[in-house]
């Protein structure tokens, strides 16, 4: 087991609800796939450039313990799921 970290930002188009949802489903990919140590929910922040035509987003970073194969598949995840605007997984 590793420990890495994960800042993800979504879309707010749909609302902050939406985006907290969104949140809510890659914190239980997580706690499936490994140990869930902290989640630090940023809120709605300004980008520092529009991403599709959205000047802000909402901002979550994920620490958590996990195989080293798991990364790989929450990238993936993230890539194909609609209101992620960008993530990041680095280790630790």
């Amino acid at each position: 087991m590793s420990k890495y970290e994960a800042v993800f930002v979504f879309s707010v188009k749909g609302g902050e609800e939406a985006a907290k949802t969104l949140s809510e489903k890659f914190k239980a990919l997580i706690e499936a796939n490994g140990t869930l140590e902290s989640v630090d929910e940023w809120g709605k922040r300004r980008l520092a450039y529009e991403i599709n035509d959205e000047a802000e987003g909402y901002y979550v970073l994920f620490n958590f313990d996990c195989a080293p194969d798991f990364p790989a598949e929450l990238e993936r995840v993230a890539n194909i799921t609609d209101g992620v605007l960008r993530s990041l997984v680095v280790k630790n």
